[in-house]
């Protein structure tokens, strides 16, 4: 049965004052320490696409593992109660519940960047009239960067073999059928797809399933980068036959400034122990892994592209993280993601009128972030850490704000916006809807 729509929230301090006492998730918030203003109260804080909170619970799980190194030293390994080679195996339910697949799916090892050159040394094999690589813009740089280093290390000029699809001229974000078409029109030559489940720059949802199935129609290889996707919106990466995806854990899923990253390889490539890799010791088998053999045995799925043995100090705030998430639940999570981001943009189109969306207006094709173009962003942004409202800068005049449903409430999105408009000088608007505009065509730095 459908869901009942909910009218929307009038953009007003007392609509989100009751709304958050009306709302059983506003509780969720307690459960995380909130940056600090500088008056010493709780911040507004919006920078959660950067740098997820701190969970409560986080310090002391990283204490219990110090704790166990004290006490057990190597034995720790082992020892019930830490036993560090299996200290992901939970961790392997939680995350595949979040992206959608299924355990043997999903890693959780070394960062983002390096996953991503792990699985393009497995993916990206060039051959023949297939060399061609189709990524989204604006592009995360650390993603072009990979990219082109590949195609450096193949021997392939990046101005060649690289295209780089950009919104239409005029235009906010990019058209799927643009997408689709620049696929078809690579046919053979192409030899894999690397896109944004969401758009870093602009907030756009990606049709992941679309997009997948257009590459594979082609016989290329799926590729994504979820950083801005895992923890925000729902996903189904089995089922949606991705062939690999790698994803940050510091943004939405919360687990601390540089995070041990995740990835997700499908099942038909991690059951292939002929599916080339670089290889490491811990990617062996888990039965053969100590025999300390000189021919690598390949584990099943994904772990067969684990390198070392887990930095448990790291995995401590992942295992508090995913575990919140894993009690919540995406569907929830979505649910007040959407109600907490519309809010804010209408908030923003009645409070901020001269400020330009540029996140689609479509709920389905956003997740929660903002991407907002104003007159003067640099100045708005300075205007706004005054009064403990924390959103970040993006080249040349954006703004990126999230309202995270585990950690943001109706009243933080409506003081950020009153907050905006009062910077700007604008004149509240009365039944303003949300505006939509162009980003440049350079990526957004």
């Amino acid at each position: 049965m459908d869901r009942p729509t909910t009218p929307p929230l009038a953009p007003t301090e007392a609509a989100a004052r009751a709304a958050d006492q009306a709302d059983p998730m506003s509780g969720l918030r307690t459960r995380f320490h909130i940056p600090a203003a500088p008056d010493g109260t709780e911040a507004v804080y919006l920078a959660g696409h950067s740098l997820g909170v701190q969970p409560r619970d986080t310090r002391d799980a990283v204490l219990t593992q110090l704790d166990a190194w004290a006490v057990a030293g190597v034995e720790g390994h082992f020892r019930p109660g830490s036993q560090w080679v299996q200290a992901d195996g939970v961790m392997r339910e939680q995350a595949a519940r979040i992206v959608g697949a299924r355990p043997s799916e999903v890693v959780t090892m070394n960062t983002l960047t390096v996953n991503l050159h792990l699985l393009l040394a497995s993916f990206f094999r060039p051959s023949g009239r297939r060399t061609q690589v189709i990524i989204d813009a604006p592009t995360f740089p650390s993603d072009r960067y990979a990219i082109e280093s590949q195609l450096r290390h193949h021997g392939l000029d990046p101005a060649e073999h690289l295209r780089v699809m950009h919104p239409r001229e005029g235009e906010a974000t990019l058209r799927t059928d643009d997408l689709e078409a620049a696929i078809a029109e690579a046919g053979d030559r192409l030899a894999l797809t690397l896109f944004a489940g969401v758009n870093y720059a602009t907030g756009q949802v990606m049709d992941i399933p679309r997009l997948t199935r257009a590459t594979h129609a082609v016989g290329a290889i799926a590729g994504w980068d979820l950083a801005h996707a895992a923890g925000n919106v729902p996903l189904s990466l089995h089922d949606a036959d991705v062939d690999f995806a790698v994803w940050c854990t510091y943004k939405y899923l919360d687990s601390g400034p540089g995070a041990i990253a995740q990835a997700f390889v499908h099942e038909r490539h991690g059951s292939d122990p002929s599916t080339p890799r670089l290889s490491g010791w811990w990617g062996n088998h888990p039965d053969t892994r100590f025999r300390m053999a000189d021919t690598f045995d390949p584990g099943i799925g994904a772990d067969g592209w684990k390198l070392s043995n887990p930095p448990i100090l790291s995995l401590a705030p992942v295992a508090v993280s995913l575990a919140i998430f894993d009690e919540v639940g995406m569907t929830a999570l979505r649910d007040r993601s959407q109600r907490l981001t519309g809010f804010l943009a209408e908030c923003l189109a009645t409070l901020a009128p001269s400020a330009t969306i540029l996140t689609p207006a479509d709920p389905a094709q956003r997740g929660s972030m903002l991407s907002v173009r104003l007159p003067d962003a640099r100045g708005t942004l300075a205007a706004l850490e005054t009064q403990g409202i924390i959103a970040d800068f993006r080249e040349p005049d954006i703004i990126r704000m999230a309202p995270v449903p585990m950690t943001n409430s109706y009243l933080d999105a409506w003081r950020a916006a009153a907050a905006v408009g009062a910077a700007l000088g604008d004149t509240p608007q009365t039944g303003a809807a949300s505006r939509t505009g162009d980003v440049p065509r350079d990526p957004v730095a």
